[in-house]
């Protein structure tokens, strides 16, 4: 993989017409560290979030030992990262084969529900494969509701009666209980958490059974960019986080129960930006190589501020407007689809123009796991770069659509 100092220096030599994926292992690596020495549990990555294999061996390397998978390809992923690490296959919903592919060959023995058909399936393949149900931890998955970008709790869940029974039954089959809740992707009220726990503990008292661990999902939030015109938010930094869950945790009885998280976005949205190429300007339009089908589908929801840094092209000597004034550019996508636009135009200098390159930071959250091959487009060069996205001058950022300077709703 080609090195470069930053980003800025990697678009200059290589002169990109394609989307180029800068990789920071380092800043990778130190936000791993920074999250087991905040979590006092155990840490199981949530490969959904990124689960190139670049990023799963320097976690490995950074000491995370555990992985919260979701389908075979995940399972197969992270067990060659990390042929050691323990894996929990907390999707609520699975296949049979699935299932019996996790117990037989990957030997994962904790795994996650909200149903009592889902239950009846587990406990088919336990006994097909005469497997001890005590080896077994099942993990009642409970609704919870909160404050956060993308909020989570539509499609999984059980209310917290239905997840007493739930717990019941698991322990009349003699299989392990655990509980488990997941309050959104990037929260935005750390309260969140300690209403969480506050659900969890009603439910353990309801079902009056032995809980084997207390899994508090994932949805700590990472660091992305501010809207000029808005203060910035009152989050505490992920330490106050994790301290004000623990007080949830030890004010509810939780003390004794060992605790399980999954992170994915504070760990690894800092590690990848994007240097995309400007393939056309058009007034305050700027159309680029990538779009909300690749790289920038957190950008078309509008909920996620990706901070951007403007890259001239040093081969074009004549430009129209100021370098020093910032204004409000609509983002076009590479496709020929009219709905590849994104949510909030780039504040961007006046002077960009086509045949520049914009760096657009902190995407190692979802981007690379949610793109597609649409149109043909698919983004796939990697470089490593050694400085942090944030490092020297401010980046850009992102504004609310407006009409003001000319910018369309």
């Amino acid at each position: 993989m080609p090195r470069f100092s930053s980003g800025r220096e990697a678009a200059l030599e290589l002169r990109p017409d394609q989307p180029v994926y800068c990789f920071r292992p380092q800043v990778l690596a130190e936000d791993a560290s920074a999250f087991l020495k905040a979590f006092p549990g155990k840490t199981a990555y949530a490969v959904k979030t990124n689960g190139e294999a670049m990023v799963l061996d320097v976690l490995a390397r950074a000491g995370i030992s555990a992985f919260d998978v979701a389908s075979p390809a995940e399972f197969a992923a992270a067990r060659a990262a990390a042929p050691g690490a323990e894996l929990l296959y907390m999707h609520p919903v699975k296949a049979q084969s699935d299932i019996r592919l996790a117990l037989e060959h990957y030997r994962i023995r904790a795994t996650a529900l909200d149903h009592e058909d889902e239950v009846a399936k587990i406990l088919r393949i336990v006994r097909a494969l005469d497997l001890d149900p005590e080896d077994l931890t099942l993990f009642v998955r409970i609704a919870s509701r909160g404050d956060a970008a993308y909020e989570l709790s539509k499609k999984f869940g059980a209310a917290p009666g239905h997840a007493a029974e739930l717990l019941q039954r698991i322990h009349g089959l003699g299989i392990g209980c655990g509980l488990c809740f997941h309050v959104g992707s990037q929260v935005e009220d750390p309260d969140t958490y300690v209403r969480a726990v506050a659900t969890a503990a009603d439910v353990r008292e309801a079902a009056a059974v032995p809980i084997l661990a207390l899994d508090v999902g994932g949805g700590f939030p990472a660091a992305y960019a501010q809207d000029p015109r808005r203060p910035a938010p009152l989050m505490p930094p992920l330490g106050e986080i994790v301290s004000g869950l623990m007080g949830a945790v030890e004010r509810h009885g939780f003390s004794g129960t060992p605790l399980v998280a999954e992170p994915g976005r504070v760990i690894v949205a800092r590690a990848f930006s994007v240097i995309v190429r400007v393939l056309l300007k058009k007034g305050q339009r700027l159309y680029i190589n990538d779009g909300i089908w690749s790289s920038l589908s957190d950008s078309w929801t509008g909920k996620i501020l990706l901070p951007v840094r403007h890259i001239p092209d040093p081969a074009r000597r004549r430009r129209s407007g100021r370098a020093h004034q910032m204004e409000p550019f609509r983002i076009y996508g590479a496709t020929c689809d009219s709905v590849d636009v994104l949510s909030r135009p780039f504040y961007l200098p006046e002077s960009v123009d086509t045949g520049d390159w914009i760096e657009i930071g902190h995407i190692g959250a979802y981007s690379l796991s949610l793109r597609t091959r649409f149109n043909g487009f698919y983004p796939d060069t990697f470089v490593e770069v050694d400085t942090p996205f944030e490092a020297g001058d401010a980046p850009e950022g992102f504004a609310e659509p407006e009409r003001r300077g000319g910018v369309e709703p």
